[in-house]
């Protein structure tokens, strides 16, 4: 072969080599997930009279606990938890549970009351069932800063949308029933050595607010807490944990996300009176643990599947 038809085959192999399918779907990756939203940081909070009450919000969204813990410096009303524990970095976070959609799409209706509620309400139900707490005086400073944090962040976002990357991303369902024993091989392994062998948390140096929290227990959300569904808690452990995992990176799979929803899901916790919830039963999510329900699906079958694909 001449030497010049060699350097063109060689070229012409290099080429094709290079033309395959992972590059291209880690540009289209990148491209998917580069527009997700994330919140304003500390340092963007206005320096005046308006941001001081922001910051107190944001305050109170990192250390719910030494605020309002059990030995809090304003009010005992809650758990020990802090809200940043489910909403990460203070809400702020991509597909981290953040508020990226609560001031652009608040007031809304919601089916679970049944009725149209405002941020302060949403922001109450959090506290008593995320953080198993007692609700805020909705004219306190405390609510009033935590509503004006939320409005800050969500300053940016057109009115009645939702921005990509907010909240919790919804996984696709497995097509068999979300497998407890299975979910604890992966808490074991993965999540053990920052929430515990008991799903106790670690408790900071202050032994006033946790730094890893509780994922059952008495210290922990209650039975009617968002993250009681299984594909509320998959979705939030796929792109987040174990920390400081994020959806560019996902250190689990699907699988071992909803099966380690399941295990952490099955062990014992707070209660709540949920028989005002969901005043609509056929509104009721798939994935709801309690009924009555609108189908003839027993409970075991609506907490662990399985479901029909979405």
């Amino acid at each position: 072969m001449r030497p010049n038809c060699l350097l063109l085959l060689c070229l012409m192999l290099m080429a094709l080599s290079c033309n395959t399918d992972k590059p291209a779907d880690q540009a289209s990756i990148q491209k998917d997930t580069a527009d997700c939203w994330t919140g304003a940081s500390a340092n963007q909070i206005p320096v005046d009279s308006s941001g001081d009450l922001i910051r107190y919000g944001r305050n109170l969204i990192e250390k719910t606990a030494y605020y309002l813990g059990p030995k809090g410096t304003v009010a005992h009303m809650s758990n020990g938890m802090n809200c940043q524990n489910c909403h990460l970095d203070a809400g702020t976070k991509p597909w981290g549970n953040n508020y990226g959609a609560v001031a652009s799409t608040y007031p809304k209706f919601r089916d679970r009351s049944g009725s149209v509620e405002s941020i302060e309400k949403r922001v109450n139900d959090c506290i008593e069932r995320s953080l198993n707490g007692h609700a805020l005086d909705t004219n306190s400073k405390e609510m009033r800063s935590v509503v004006a944090y939320i409005k800050w962040l969500g300053s940016d976002v057109k009115k009645g949308t939702k921005p990509k990357g907010s909240g919790i991303v919804e996984l696709k369902h497995l097509s068999r029933a979300a497998d407890p024993v299975k979910g604890q091989l992966v808490y074991t392994n993965t999540c053990e050595k920052c929430h515990g062998k008991n799903g106790e948390g670690q408790i900071n140096t202050d032994k006033l607010t946790y730094l890893y929290p509780p994922v059952w227990g008495n210290n922990s959300y209650n039975t009617g807490a968002g993250l009681f569904r299984l594909s509320r808690f998959a979705g939030y452990v796929k792109n987040n944990m174990p920390n400081p995992t994020n959806y560019h990176n996902p250190q689990l799979t699907d699988e071992q996300a909803w099966d380690v929803a399941a295990f952490v899901n099955s062990q014992p916790r707070p209660t709540k009176d949920l028989s005002k919830d969901w005043p609509n039963i056929k509104k009721k999510p798939f994935d709801h643990p309690f009924g009555p329900y609108a189908d003839n699906r027993s409970e075991t079958e609506h907490k662990y599947g399985p479901w029909k694909s979405n």
